[in-house]
């Protein structure tokens, strides 16, 4: 951690704005709008470490960001409580959390990640500075995704990498969408091309947790239909982010363990899946 924090500090100080408080912690100005629910960070922070959910988005992530190894930190961006983050420290890389919510920068710091609490919309980041980004169900939250890409792509090194994942299909869409702060679900080939139109190349894309879209066309995006709301109850949401008891559920864990090994080989899923995963690089 004392390299990251020398480094962080070192990067820190070139941008205006941003004030040391304490060793791997800095703040700065947040003035953008958040489509974010408040309460958002406290749940999640009570769902996240036993949820099978974000257990294997992690898994998925860190898999492919040691495929397409980053050149320095990944910038979490949005990165709320730190969860992938930790899960990518926990695979020896380094990163550090962008989170403009005074919440899940704070849990982020109790898990002993390095933190900038701001939004990276206020931040005024020199050109050609970022090794490395991160937007893990992040970008759905933003309304203008090509302009929050063109930036990216001024503040990535050249060469520099990102990493996205965001939820997949529009048939897919409910009112669970609705409530946390979704603008849009994703397509690869849309993806793919937004992300050459803002000056990328696409190293790896695919869908992944196929094994889920029948679940979540049944029980979010059909209800939704007929007028049912999002689940807001925390233990409703609990309850969706535990894998079925008995013999489904380790029917459900061996599929997502097989999915996990294809895309750490290198192979894409193409067709189906409720998120999308991107490895791209800055040219």
């Amino acid at each position: 951690m004392t390299d990251l924090a020398d480094w962080l500090d070192a990067w820190c100080a070139e941008v205006p704005g941003l004030a040391r408080q304490a060793d791997c912690f800095w703040t700065g100005r947040t003035g953008a709008e958040i489509s974010y629910p408040e309460s958002g960070h406290d749940t999640l922070a009570e769902i996240e470490a036993h949820s099978f959910w974000f257990t294997h988005r992690n898994a998925v992530i860190a898999s492919i960001a040691a495929r397409f190894p980053p050149q320095g930190p990944i910038f979490d961006i949005g990165g709320g409580n730190g969860f992938v983050s930790l899960g990518l420290a926990q695979a020896g890389l380094a990163s550090i959390v962008v989170e403009p919510g005074a919440v899940g920068a704070s849990n982020a710091r109790a898990r002993g990640l390095a933190v900038i609490q701001t939004a990276f919309q206020d931040l005024s980041v020199p050109a050609g500075s970022l090794p490395a980004a991160g937007l893990f169900d992040v970008l759905e939250h933003i309304e203008d995704d090509r302009g929050t890409l063109e930036r990216l792509h001024d503040a990535l090194r050249p060469d520099g990498k990102l990493y996205l994942t965001v939820p997949a299909h529009r048939w897919l869409w409910s009112q669970q969408d609705t409530h946390s702060g979704h603008f849009r679900r994703y397509r690869l080939p849309g993806l793919r091309a937004l992300l050459e139109d803002t000056g990328f190349a696409v190293e790896f894309d695919s869908y992944f947790f196929s094994v889920l879209v029948p679940a979540v066309f049944a029980f979010r995006t059909l209800p939704s239909l007929f007028g049912r709301g999002a689940k807001t109850d925390p233990a409703d949401q609990q309850s969706d982010h535990a894998l079925p008891s008995g013999l489904s559920g380790r029917i459900v864990g061996a599929l997502l363990e097989r999915e996990r090994r294809l895309i750490s080989s290198g192979a894409n899923r193409r067709f189906l899946g409720t998120s999308c995963l991107v490895a791209a690089r800055r040219v």
